[in-house]
């Protein structure tokens, strides 16, 4: 699609709604949190990224009244990324509390149904010693996306594709976040009794949640420092539906296409072992992944009228 005025005000739009979304998001936290006995508790680091994130905001707005759309559209993004993940993991400690009975017997049940073994797949990894460096790797690729996607589709003249991916990553974690209310489990380790490291491997994804979720729904933990919450969800697996939003992020432009198809496929290959899910975990978050982009890509196809304020901040002379 041609880089012009009007796919910009498209994508300014959906940038628009986007706050709507992470403004909503954060009322509903901030209620909830309270009602789910938990307080806040802002260190040096959090109020740095904020920091960051309100500089990056405004930078965008400048670039944006130079017409600089290109660079904007990566600034404002990843900003908005980055508020989001602190936000997504709030919602999931919220989600957490609720502590309905867990269900990983019945995520091992689901496996065995379709003709998987957990536990054989733990072996045949963990037995190939030489390649578990590049599973946390693949693992760890997660944290690329906030700030790559941005970088790749802003610069390359994709900013509809990139605020539609920006709207899917929320739905995707609020999405996420609920179902694992209801479907809340601890994770393989723990059911099949396996270790969780050794001399060359450690599921690190895993341990965080197999020592966090225990006290979030005993309901031992009170405070929660900011930057140091970490993922705790099991079904869904996020780390799955990232995947898939990075790869349907990048595939708009076809020279990321082959990088994007690797590192996506690694991710999904080591999601299970590192952090401790059921197959069915890795399904499901492909799944909620999908349904995320579609419903993206309906809400932009919508009618929306951008404030006039708002709206000032788009140079006409860029028609």
């Amino acid at each position: 699609m041609p880089d012009g005025f009007e796919h910009h005000t498209r994508a300014y739009g959906l940038y628009l709604r986007n706050w709507i979304a992470l403004a909503t998001l954060t009322l509903v936290i901030g209620i909830s949190l309270p009602m789910a006995g938990f307080s806040l508790e802002l260190d040096g680091e959090t109020w740095g990224e904020l920091c960051l994130s309100a500089v990056l905001v405004a930078a965008g707005h400048i670039l944006f009244s130079q017409s600089r759309w290109r660079l904007a559209f990566v600034v404002v993004s990843i900003a908005q990324l980055g508020l989001l993940s602190m936000l997504a993991a709030l919602l999931t400690y919220v989600a957490a509390s609720a502590s309905l009975p867990l269900q990983d017997a019945t995520l091992d049940h689901w496996d065995r149904a379709l003709g998987l073994d957990w536990a054989a797949y733990y072996r045949f990894m963990t037995a190939r010693t030489e390649f578990l460096p590049y599973a946390l790797l693949a693992y760890g690729a997660i944290a690329l996306p906030p700030f790559c996607v941005p970088l790749v589709l802003g610069l390359t003249g994709h900013p509809v594709r990139l605020q539609r991916f920006t709207m899917a990553t929320l739905l995707t974690l609020c999405i996420v976040a609920i179902m694992s209310a209801l479907i809340p489990a601890i994770g393989t380790y723990q059911l099949y009794d396996l270790p969780t490291e050794f001399a060359t491997y450690k599921a690190t994804g895993y341990l965080i949640q197999l020592e966090r979720l225990p006290v979030i729904r005993s309901g031992d933990l009170h405070v929660l420092v900011v930057s140091q919450i970490g993922g705790i969800v099991t079904f869904p697996s996020f780390h799955a539906a990232a995947a898939v939003l990075a790869l349907w992020a990048w595939w708009g432009v076809w020279w990321m296409r082959p990088w994007a198809f690797l590192m996506s496929a690694a991710m999904l290959i080591a999601t299970p072992l590192l952090g401790g899910h059921y197959f069915v975990d890795v399904f499901a978050g492909i799944a909620v992944a999908g349904i995320a982009i579609a419903l993206a890509s309906s809400i932009e196809r919508r009618p929306f009228a951008a404030p006039a304020a708002a709206s000032a901040s788009l140079p006409v002379a860029s028609a």
